[in-house]
Order: structure tokens, then C-alpha cells, then sequence
């Protein structure tokens, strides 16, 4: 039976996340508070697509369940 401790071992590594909110800043350069910038833009823009996916499915499910009264 495998050691609990090498199931671990063979897990694979998590990559640290580029940027963590209210992470201090004090040592990162401009550049690198640019590149986190266009990160975190990018984010943003792939949450609004989300939101919006999910408002069209309701909006969808909304008008086929819609009854004329």
C-alpha cells in the first residue's frame, strides 16, 4: 500500500496564483504592477463574459417557460 506521504508526492503542484487580492505591492516594480494590471483586466473581461452567458441562459429558459395570459 502507497505511503500517505508519497500520494502527496505525487500529487501534482499547484502554481501559485499571479496576483492575490490585497496582496502587499510594495515590492513589485511598475512593470510587474502593469503585467498584474493586464491580468487582472483580462479577469474582469472573462467574469462579464460569464455574467453575461449566464443572463442570456436565464433569459432563454425565461421566454420558453414564459405563458400567454
Amino acid at each position: 500500500m502507497a505511503d500517505l506521504d508519497e500520494d502527496f508526492a505525487l500529487a501534482p503542484k499547484r502554481k501559485a496564483p499571479a496576483h492575490e487580492i490585497g496582496q502587499n505591492l510594495d515590492d513589485l516594480s511598475s512593470p510587474e504592477l502593469a503585467e498584474r494590471i493586464g491580468l487582472l483586466r483580462a479577469e474582469i473581461e472573462r467574469l462579464e463574459k460569464a455574467i453575461a452567458s449566464r443572463d442570456a441562459t436565464r433569459a432563454a429558459a425565461a421566454a420558453a417557460f414564459k405563458t400567454g395570459a
